[in-house]
């Protein structure tokens, strides 16, 4: 795969999701598709208008796969740090003249890795970032459990 990608190359699997409400303050969250082998649990990259951001994808009380909040880092989203720092998922609805129940575009890059995310009918070119080589991932894996 070349360094740079547009959203609809061959290899990239486009998919419908939902922007939907969140809690009691009605924040928005992304409801993917009930395909686990291509939305995995667990933190990834996401791309949002361009820019690179890291987000954990999430199971809800039904085992459907949401996206509650979007940083600017993997710290971040392993923190939790939902008042502290901005969320980008909050600030891309916010600017994107976006209502709860609209349909957007998920871009597969690669399942459980990369993602990004498309209002209906624009189009994109994406920066492939490269999977961690195996055994350092391991490394901090084991460190994040200690």
């Amino acid at each position: 795969m070349s360094d740079r990608i547009p959203h609809d190359h061959p290899s990239i699997d486009t998919v419908r999701a939902t922007i939907d409400r969140a809690g009691s303050m009605a924040h928005p969250k992304l409801v993917l598709p009930a395909e686990p082998s291509l939305f995995p649990a667990g933190i990834v990259h996401i791309t949002l208008d361009g820019q690179q951001y890291r987000a954990r994808i999430e199971r809800s009380f039904d085992d459907t796969p949401e996206i509650r909040s979007v940083y600017d880092n993997a710290r971040l989203v392993r923190d939790g740090a939902r008042e502290q720092s901005v969320n980008r998922l909050r600030e891309w609805f916010d600017e994107g003249d976006l209502d709860y129940g609209r349909s957007i575009h998920v871009d597969i890059i690669e399942p459980g890795h990369q993602y990004a995310v498309r209002r209906p009918g624009a189009t994109a070119v994406y920066a492939v970032v490269p999977q961690p080589d195996q055994s350092l991932s391991d490394i901090a894996d084991s460190l994040e459990d200690h």
